[in-house]
């Protein structure tokens, strides 16, 4: 008698303690969740902001948007508790620039992946007066003129900056880098025929093409995309080339895989929402919504990539 009551206190005690992870599972979340981001303004705020709007419908919880510094950002996500509540979007940068430059966290051990939430892709323009109406005929003149064309980008490690330097490697062309204080001067000089070449995002080059004052050559996507299907891929000159933005959701490293997958499940349904993708579209962005390992498993083919052409070019922080 004295094991059997042994033995019933003892499933007794662990039952409540099953129900009580459970019921912790599922209360979760019980407070606002943050979402710490880049700078105001710009796409992946943008994204970020969509996000918190489905995630806090689906969950009932407040989710705030906390816009910082761009390294402030991956600093305070990376000591944040790993509960859930801190949450990092980002762009491709995130992993890219520690690959030219010492920085104070590490993208895959301090960090565990959620999704891959959106993807921008740019477009390669060049300005009214160069005398290049194709991809092919672009690379036919940088080659004619080995470094006397220029090409615009807001800095070492930019969408704009890695688009044109793997196409400068895959093409095997010598086409001077400029660095501006963003894309606006940098189109600017483009339009006024200072700069010949530059990438640009989706939704900002159909407008200027329409207008006259730029001619777009191609897409950076690997598949030609919705986004401007009048145009072909770089792909389709240089098999393999692909360069994206790549904006990602993360939490601190150690967050439970339970939290990971909950919250995994909430955004990517919400992101897949018909008006959702609608009003990413709007701005030039398709949804992605992959699962954290798909998230990872870019990040690791992405590093190699940049690595590689980094090297190739001899490629060092400014």
């Amino acid at each position: 008698m004295v094991t059997t009551r042994c033995m019933l206190g003892t499933i007794a005690i662990a039952t409540s303690m099953l129900g009580s992870t459970v019921v912790t599972g599922q209360a979760y979340p019980t407070r606002p969740i943050r979402i710490v981001t880049s700078s105001l303004g710009g796409g992946v705020d943008f994204a970020a902001r969509l996000i918190a709007q489905v995630l806090s419908s689906s969950i009932g919880q407040q989710v705030i948007v906390d816009n910082r510094g761009d390294h402030v950002t991956m600093e305070i996500v990376a000591k944040a508790q790993p509960d859930g509540y801190t949450l990092l979007i980002t762009g491709a940068g995130f992993f890219i620039e520690p690959l030219f430059q010492k920085m104070s966290y590490d993208p895959v051990r301090d960090f565990a992946p959620i999704t891959l939430a959106v993807s921008p892709p740019s477009v390669l323009i060049v300005g009214p007066s160069v005398p290049a109406n194709s991809v092919k005929e672009l690379i036919a003149l940088a080659k004619s003129k080995p470094g006397q064309l220029n090409y615009a980008s807001a800095g070492v490690g930019g969408a704009s900056f890695l688009a044109a330097e793997l196409f400068k490697s895959m093409a095997g062309v010598n086409i001077v880098h400029i660095p501006y204080k963003g894309s606006g001067p940098g189109l600017t000089d483009l339009m006024g025929g200072q700069i010949e070449v530059m990438f640009v995002a989706a939704s900002v080059a159909p407008p200027l093409v329409k207008a006259g004052k730029v001619r777009a050559l191609a897409v950076t996507t690997a598949q030609p995309t919705p986004l401007v299907p009048d145009l072909p891929t770089l792909a389709a000159t240089l098999p393999g080339y692909e360069a994206v933005a790549i904006v990602g959701v993360y939490a601190p490293a150690k967050t439970p895989a339970s939290l990971i997958n909950r919250l995994n499940q909430e955004i990517v349904r919400g992101l897949n929402q018909p008006q959702i993708k609608e009003r990413l579209l709007s701005i030039g962005t398709e949804v992605v919504g992959s699962t954290p390992e798909g998230l990872a498993a870019t990040i690791k083919s992405e590093t190699i990539k940049w690595a590689k052409v980094f090297k190739d070019l001899g490629i060092r922080g400014e």
